[in-house]
């Protein structure tokens, strides 16, 4: 008898989850047209109407399953689109709805290859010395958060798309805007922890935007390059050891404790977990054993610990 009860349950859950997606369906299909106007007046009014359509159907206890379906067929594509909107205010809500539509969406993955290519197309300058496309500097940081988002949702189902989210990221590694380059190095070190079987074809392309930024005149920067270069070359190719290495010996002479306790740390955290860490012991050690002379007793004692886990 148990099994023909489940079975009413799921066939009951199953038409309470089509009954909720076609009534979100008739919502949304009620506000699209507005966002085809030319009006940048409408457009906007349309993104507030639809930002309170998802805020509702995205509240708790809401079936992530019902929601998939309008979200991938009608919203998606047509927020995608209006991130290159002319309003700037247009295209703000555009990414403030990715955000949501994401984070409530039932399969997020699945938006990968239509997004990836998007939030690249926004971030990445076609030539260096041009201005990156979004012209606006919170929105840059909206973006490059959307995609940290993409990354800690999508998970290895990334691999396929790190083309793209590698091209951001070295637009966003060399941004004007200070805290477009932290965030650019937070989600470098998300997309190397989710996809360590594949982005190690794709490291080193990072590691030049990385050390044109190591001496950020922002210490937090500085801060953020050197940790996040740590995990690129964790998670990627040791062969760029060789070429940050110089740049972290000048860190040690931050005039910023943080800075060169992060050095230390990264150093040690090499010496420690790195694949091919004996290749390099001769080159590391002296780096690690400057910081023993550190004016910093925090340093000193960093440096001491991972002296004795390494075990030389």
């Amino acid at each position: 008898m148990a099994a023909p009860a489940e079975a009413e349950v799921a066939a009951a859950a199953g038409l309470t989850e089509a009954a909720e997606a076609a009534e979100l369906t008739r919502a949304l299909s009620r506000l699209l047209p507005g966002l085809e106007t030319e009006s940048k007046l409408g457009r906007r009014r349309a993104l507030e109407a639809l930002e309170q359509a998802l805020e509702e159907a995205v509240r708790p206890g809401a079936d992530s399953a019902a929601f998939q379906g309008p979200w991938a067929r009608l919203l998606l594509p047509r927020l995608l689109r209006l991130l290159s909107d002319p309003a700037e205010g247009c295209r703000a809500l555009a990414a403030h709805l990715l955000d949501l539509g994401l984070r409530r969406a039932a399969r997020p993955r699945d938006a990968l290859p239509r997004l990836l290519p998007a939030l690249s197309a926004r971030l990445a300058r076609p030539e260096l010395a041009r201005p990156p496309p979004e012209p606006c500097e919170e929105l840059r940081l909206t973006l490059v958060q959307l995609l940290h988002l993409a990354v800690d949702l999508g998970g290895a189902a990334l691999a396929p798309h790190l083309d793209d989210a590698v091209r951001a990221l070295r637009a966003a590694l060399l941004d004007p805007f200070a805290a477009v380059r932290r965030e650019g190095c937070e989600c470098a070190a998300a997309l190397a922890r989710a996809t360590p079987e594949h982005f190690h074809m794709q490291s080193e392309s990072l590691i030049g935007p990385l050390m044109q930024t190591i001496s950020h005149q922002h210490w937090k920067v500085r801060v953020a390059v050197i940790e996040a270069t740590g995990t690129v070359i964790q998670f990627g190719s040791g062969n760029s050891v060789d070429d940050v290495l110089s740049h972290f010996a000048q860190r040690l002479f931050d005039d910023v404790p943080q800075v060169r306790q992060a050095v230390t740390s990264v150093v040690g955290g090499w010496l420690l977990n790195l694949r091919d860490r004996y290749s390099f012991l001769h080159k590391l050690t002296p780096l690690l054993l400057s910081s023993f002379s550190d004016e910093m007793p925090e340093i000193r004692q960093t440096a001491t610990s991972l002296w004795e886990k390494v075990g030389l």
